[in-house]
């Protein structure tokens, strides 16, 4: 576990804690199934390492999670273009982490105040509260946008603008279920497709064109 990311589940743990004792001496029985959530607890804030592909011009999944949509949309905050999108939905049994989908320096860094719509409507897209985020690589400017669900409300920015980042890098996360977006250049290859199961870091989801 690593201390950064267990430490946003604090407040969590520590009323489990408390409730898991107190139904221990009421009734033991009952102290057995606040240990099974709390073990819950731990597994949704799990943080595992990942093994970065090399390639400078690899896009790596910004979130694990399952591709939901891929398609032409207008990025119409940091890039004011047509892009591709590539969406990818994150349930609760999904780490939470999300990482820099290329290397470069954070440009921008945004939240933006919304609903809560489950995460897998198109809705949520457009009108649930997301943090939006550009990468400044030395090829392109990516954007990334967290956007909360039904369940997860609360997304959590670890780095700022004028970070340098690194590939695969943590820059935040968005407790429990929820939706991470990635604005890619029209140039560039999209080597996924909707259903393919994504690993944040670790999974190419694209190939920057080299012109």
């Amino acid at each position: 576990m690593r201390f950064q990311t267990l430490y946003e589940a604090r407040w969590i743990l520590g009323i489990v804690l408390l409730l898991t004792a107190n139904l221990y001496f009421l009734f033991p029985w009952l102290g057995l199934f606040g240990l099974l959530v709390i073990f819950c607890v731990l597994c949704f804030f799990r943080d595992p390492d990942r093994q970065v592909p090399a390639d400078p011009n690899a896009v790596v999944a910004a979130a694990d999670g399952v591709v939901a949509d891929i398609g032409q949309v207008d990025e119409t905050e940091v890039l004011k273009a047509k892009t591709q999108r590539v969406g990818i939905f994150l349930s609760v049994f999904d780490v939470h982490t999300n990482r820099a989908p290329i290397e470069g320096k954070i440009t921008y860094s945004k939240l933006t105040e919304g609903d809560f719509f489950d995460a897998r409507s198109p809705e949520a897209s457009t009108r649930n509260e997301s943090r939006t985020w550009a990468f400044q690589g030395s090829r392109a400017t990516l954007v990334v946008r967290q956007i909360t669900g039904a369940i997860a409300r609360r997304i959590v920015d670890w780095s700022k603008v004028g970070d340098t980042v690194r590939k695969g890098e943590r820059f935040g996360m968005i407790r429990f279920g929820s939706r991470t977006e990635v604005y890619l250049p029209l140039n560039s290859t999209v080597m996924v497709k909707v259903g393919d199961r994504v690993r944040g870091g670790a999974t190419v989801i694209a190939v920057l064109s080299s012109n």
